[in-house]
């Protein structure tokens, strides 16, 4: 479980920096996102979550 919280930490972590350095670049990304089919985003993520896991195996194991 501390892992685990670790990692939303580290999440959280990133994503703030992104922001706090690049505000317009993400504020730019955000609004092309809405053109993004839903079922583009919808494999892109699994894609996303299976790598992760995948990743979180290979360390684990």
């Amino acid at each position: 479980m501390k892992e685990l919280i670790i990692a939303f930490g580290l999440f959280l972590f990133i994503e703030g920096i992104l922001y706090a350095i690049f505000p317009s670049k993400m504020k730019n990304m955000l609004k092309k996102l809405e053109l993004v089919k839903v079922n583009q985003l919808r494999i892109g993520g699994l894609i996303f979550a299976i790598i992760g896991f995948i990743i979180i195996y290979y360390i684990k194991g």
